[in-house]
């Protein structure tokens, strides 16, 4: 396959298959599949977002040849937001709450994006209210706000979930993902529902965030966990949260590296705790999908797979 620019790589990522042998606690006869979406061009599913958000941008006259973007962002969502921003030669302003991996930063600053820190102790909430005081300060600036926009979720309406349907039909029994902004889980999930109504959705987060009702505190999984309920889930109906802790993701993480490798981040481990116990209570036969959202190495200060601690 010959291309002619980096953005056009994006989507149409394999979906690998664990079975019984690979782990005992999936029923013979039942698969997980997960959509390896790490080997995206900028190494993580905020790839398809950060096409979608601009073509979205331009597309409504939002957007100018000469707009700056700025937004609030873990990481992924910015080095998404940057390659296509890259393509359409326009600035970009991350605002990134600290203690958020440097890799991911200097992935953002390579791609010529500014990088504006926020206090960690605010959060991603503190990350926010900055952009937008950026936005109202900067003439001709465009605030695509993942966390609000209606686009979010469509990004992946429209892209990776016919992918899914396109590789394993529409008998998919459960759909397993981990929620951050819950534009992926939420567009995902309905064009599932769309194809078998019948479909379980389990939302994957970690110890200390609040969909699951427990109280709200850090953790060393990046990526997902939320500190409001997302906007995109109003009627959603979904069947369960999977509360994952940092021992479980880590530990997960790592056999991922070491037994298939598998360099996915600490997000990828918990999606594959939930699914696993998601299909050992499925009858057999059962087809249970998940994703492996970003790539391990924009987290190697963190010792993401030698720490042994958690």
């Amino acid at each position: 396959m010959i291309i002619r620019s980096i953005q056009a790589a994006i989507g149409n990522t394999p979906l690998l298959k664990f079975t019984h042998q690979e782990f005992k606690e999936i029923p013979e006869a039942s698969a997980v599949y997960a959509k390896l979406e790490y080997l995206n061009p900028g190494g993580s599913i905020k790839d398809r977002l950060g096409s979608y958000l601009l073509a979205e941008g331009f597309a409504q006259k939002k957007i100018t040849q000469n707009t700056t973007i700025i937004e609030p962002t873990a990481g992924n969502t910015g080095i998404g937001l940057a390659l296509a921003a890259l393509a359409a030669g326009l600035s970009t302003i991350f605002v990134v709450p600290e203690k958020f991996s440097l890799e991911k930063q200097a992935l953002m600053q390579a791609l010529g994006a500014k990088i504006i820190h926020t206090p960690t102790e605010e959060g991603i909430q503190g990350a926010i209210l900055e952009a937008k005081r950026l936005h109202q300060e900067l003439d001709d600036s465009y605030l695509p706000l993942q966390f609000e926009n209606p686009a979010n979720p469509a990004a992946y309406y429209h892209s990776l979930a016919p992918e899914l349907v396109a590789d394993l039909g529409a008998e998919i029994t459960s759909f397993v993902a981990g929620i951050g902004s819950g534009g992926t889980f939420s567009g995902v999930a309905r064009y599932l529902l769309e194809q078998n109504p019948a479909i379980r959705l389990i939302g994957v987060e970690p110890e200390g965030s609040i969909l699951n009702g427990g109280p709200s505190h850090s953790h060393e999984v990046e990526g997902i966990g939320v500190e409001f309920v997302p906007p995109f889930f109003a009627e959603l109906p979904i069947t369960a949260f999977a509360t994952i802790s940092d021992t479980a993701a880590f530990a997960m993480t790592r056999q991922l590296a070491k037994q298939h490798g598998l360099l996915v981040g600490s997000s990828s481990g918990a999606a594959l705790v939930a699914a696993l116990a998601e299909a050992a209570k499925l009858p057999a036969g059962s087809q249970v999908v998940t994703l492996f959202p970003d790539a391990g190495d924009r987290y190697l200060s963190k010792a993401i797979y030698s720490r042994e601690d958690y």
